[in-house]
C-alpha cells in the first residue's frame, strides 16, 4: 500500500460501495491513462456481481473491506458506499496510508464529519473529497468569470460578488440499493444528501463564511406511494434556501425533484458591483438532443453590453458520464496530487461546511426559524 506513486506508474484503485455510484467511478478510472482498476468491495452481492460485469475477471471483488486491505496492494481507494456508512467504512483505512477519494457527502452528520476531520488530520494518504460539480466544465467557466477568491472581485467579470442564485430543476431520486436514499436518516436529508454540491459552490464563489441558513421546504409529490418497512419515505423534494456570509453577500438555492420537463437542470447566477455572470447546464436527457451549456456575461457599463456563449464537451474528457465529464476531470486531479504528493483541491473541511450548511437548512425548514452554523459548532 503506497502513499505516492511514481510519474511512471499506474494508479491502483480499490472501491468501497460498487452500487450506482460506485460504478460511475469505475467507469472513470477505466477511461483514465494511467489508472487501473485492482478490486472492488460490497456487501451487497447484487452490486458487487454488477460491478464484477462491468471491470472483468481479471479484477478480484470481495464482500469484506478488511479482506480486500489484507489482500491488495492498493494506491487509492473509492469510499462510494451509502452515505451513512462513510464513517464507520473509514475507520479501518485511517489504519494505512491508502489515498482515499469520499464520495459526497462527507457525512450525513455535523458530529460524523467532525470525526472524519480530526482522523484525516492525522492521516499519511491524501484525502479527498468527491463534490464533483466544481470539475463541470459549465461551472469552471462560471467560476472563471468571477475570480472565486479575490476578495474585492478583482479581475472578475462581476466585481465583488453580492448576490448568487442556484436553481437546481431535475428528475426524482433514483432507486439506490435497499432503498436506502428513501429516508432523511440514511441521506442527512435532501439538502445534505443533493444540495451539498450546491453550497460548496457558493463558498467557492462567495470568499467569506456562511453564517447563517433559512429555508422553506417539502416533500409535496415524490415517493409518497412508496412504502417499505421503514415506513413511507420522509425526503424533501422541493425547496427554497437563503444564506447570509459574513461579508454581507448572500446566496439562494431553488430546488425541485419533480421537473423533469425542463431545458436546463442547473443554473447559476452570481450578480455583482460591475456586471452578473449566468450559466446554464443541461441535464443528461437534454444532452443527449444536443443541447449544450450557455454561459451569459453583462456589464453594467456602457451600453450595457451582454453576450452568450456555447459550451460543449471538454476535449480532454475520455469518458463524459453523468456529469459533463466533472468525475473524469476530478480523477485526473485526484491522481496528479497522489503522484506528485501534493494537498488534496478539495478538502475534508469543504466536506465539512457542504453538510453543515445543508445541515443547518434541514433545521431551519422544519423549525421555520433561522439558523446560524455557530449552533452545529462552527464558526
Amino acid at each position: 500500500m503506497s502513499k505516492t506513486a511514481a510519474a511512471t506508474d499506474e494508479i491502483r484503485y480499490g472501491f468501497i460501495g460498487v452500487g450506482m455510484m460506485g460504478q460511475e467511478h469505475i467507469r472513470n478510472v477505466q477511461a483514465l491513462p494511467g489508472a487501473t482498476v485492482v478490486a472492488v468491495a460490497d456487501p451487497e452481492s447484487a452490486s458487487l456481481a454488477a460491478a464484477q460485469e462491468l471491470v472483468g475477471d481479471t479484477v478480484s471483488s470481495y464482500l469484506s473491506t478488511a479482506e480486500m486491505l489484507a489482500k491488495e496492494s492498493l494506491d487509492a481507494v473509492v469510499i462510494s458506499s451509502p452515505n451513512f456508512t462513510h464513517r464507520s467504512v473509514l475507520e479501518p483505512l485511517w489504519e494505512t496510508s491508502l489515498n482515499l477519494l469520499i464520495e459526497k457527502p462527507l457525512c450525513t452528520t455535523v458530529p460524523d464529519c467532525l470525526e472524519v476531520q480530526s482522523a484525516a488530520q492525522h492521516h499519511d494518504g491524501i484525502v479527498w473529497v468527491g463534490l464533483e460539480y466544481r470539475y463541470m466544465p459549465p461551472v469552471q467557466r462560471f467560476l472563471e468569470e468571477l475570480a472565486p477568491g479575490e476578495v474585492d472581485g478583482s479581475g472578475s467579470s462581476t466585481g465583488r460578488v453580492r448576490m448568487l442564485s442556484i436553481r437546481e430543476h431535475r428528475f426524482p431520486f433514483l432507486e439506490k440499493v435497499g432503498h436506502w436514499n428513501r429516508f432523511s436518516a440514511n441521506t442527512g436529508g435532501t439538502l445534505v444528501e443533493k444540495c451539498c454540491h450546491f453550497f460548496d459552490l457558493m463558498r467557492l464563489v462567495i470568499p467569506s463564511k456562511p453564517i447563517s441558513v433559512m429555508a422553506s421546504g417539502a416533500q409535496d409529490l415524490n415517493h409518497l406511494e412508496e412504502q417499505y418497512p421503514e415506513g413511507t419515505p420522509d425526503i424533501l423534494d422541493n425547496a427554497f434556501v437563503i444564506v447570509d456570509f459574513e461579508n454581507g453577500a448572500r446566496a439562494s438555492l431553488d430546488l425541485s425533484m419533480f421537473a423533469e420537463g425542463s431545458a436546463f437542470e442547473q443554473e447559476l447566477v452570481a450578480v455583482g458591483d460591475l456586471g452578473k455572470v449566468e450559466v446554464k447546464i443541461p441535464g443528461f436527457m437534454e444532452v443527449s438532443r444536443g443541447r449544450q451549456a450557455e454561459l451569459t456575461v453583462g456589464s453594467r457599463g456602457a451600453g450595457w453590453p451582454v453576450t452568450t456563449s456555447l459550451i460543449g464537451t471538454e476535449e480532454s474528457v475520455l469518458y463524459v458520464g453523468a456529469h459533463h465529464g466533472a468525475s473524469y476531470l476530478e480523477h485526473v486531479d485526484f491522481c496528479d496530487a497522489i503522484r506528485n504528493d501534493t494537498a488534496p483541491l478539495v478538502t475534508v473541511e469543504d466536506g465539512l461546511w457542504s453538510v453543515a450548511m445543508g445541515a443547518a437548512a434541514q433545521i431551519a425548514l422544519s423549525e421555520r426559524r433561522s439558523v446560524t452554523l455557530a449552533e452545529l459548532g462552527l464558526s
